[in-house]
């Protein structure tokens, strides 16, 4: 007996509009996003032609994006930008992994917590410049004291993400678990993975604000290119315009780094009824 497909006109017609809903509400968020950066730029133009802000100290945002559009036609800005964001990800990459498995570790068994848990959250207390001196010392000037550097800031928000999503895995799932005769493999990637994702999700989006936040001072670590470098030289220069054009450039990379991941996490967490709907 063969069956036959049944098209539902009704159904496909749904599906577009719903299609075309979600493009329509994505384009929305983006407009509004964005008034209120255009008018404070407005104003901020309007104030610095009135000479209300000397303009060795706040340049208007003209002098700013000709600064931009400058480095882009030399090329620099595509170096000092790409270094930045391949010590970012190479930092984020490598923090998110040893955070995930000691996370993981710590989550799963008391003993583990007891014996690793004081110590790394008597680490997470050292200020992120202290470890400066000492990544210099140990592993010199070059891109390892960065990567490594960043690494530290991105690890403590996963990690503890990651702890507090499996600690936080409603017992009674793991018990229906056993119930329908799950070994321990399949309980923890059925069961007790899928409810801690929210949480894994969203120490992902801290640790990689925060690997943003530690480029800069890695960069200060005698780098020779990178958006933290291009600070230095505008302080040293005395070109306010280079420095607020590095400081944009870092506001705009990393709301589009988190504007990736947040698309993730909203695919990965499809499945969830939110009270707060779009």
């Amino acid at each position: 007996m063969v069956k036959q497909a049944i098209s539902i006109p009704g159904a496909s017609r749904q599906a577009t509009k719903d299609k075309a809903k979600v493009k329509t509400g994505g384009v929305r968020k983006a407009l509004l996003g964005g008034i209120l950066p255009l008018v404070l730029v407005i104003i901020w133009e309007a104030l610095s032609r009135a000479e209300v802000f000397p303009a060795y100290q706040l340049p208007a945002p003209s002098v700013i994006l000709s600064t931009i559009i400058g480095m882009a036609q030399d090329g620099s800005l595509w170096s000092h930008v790409g270094i930045t964001v391949y010590r970012v990800f190479a930092g984020f990459l490598i923090g998110s992994l040893v955070a995930v498995v000691l996370g993981s570790v710590v989550g799963f068994y008391k003993k583990a917590e007891h014996v690793l848990d004081p110590t790394i959250q008597a680490f997470r207390s050292i200020p992120s410049l202290a470890w400066v001196p000492l990544f210099i010392l140990w592993m010199g000037i070059g891109e390892p004291s960065k990567v490594t550097m960043i690494a530290v800031g991105v690890f403590f928000p996963v990690y503890l993400n990651t702890v507090s999503g499996i600690a936080g895995v409603d017992r009674k799932l793991i018990e229906v678990g056993h119930m329908y005769g799950l070994n321990a493999y399949q309980l923890v990637t059925r069961v007790i993975l899928p409810a801690a994702l929210p949480s894994f999700l969203t120490g992902l989006r801290s640790g990689l604000g925060l690997g943003w936040m530690f480029v800069v001072a890695a960069e200060l670590m005698g780098a020779s290119q990178g958006l933290g470098y291009l600070l230095v030289v505008g302080q040293n220069t005395l070109s306010p315009e280079t420095i607020i054009a590095s400081i944009i450039l870092f506001a705009v990379i990393g709301k589009l780094s988190d504007w990736i991941l947040k698309i993730i996490e909203e695919r990965a967490l499809h499945y969830q009824d939110r009270a707060v709907q779009s």
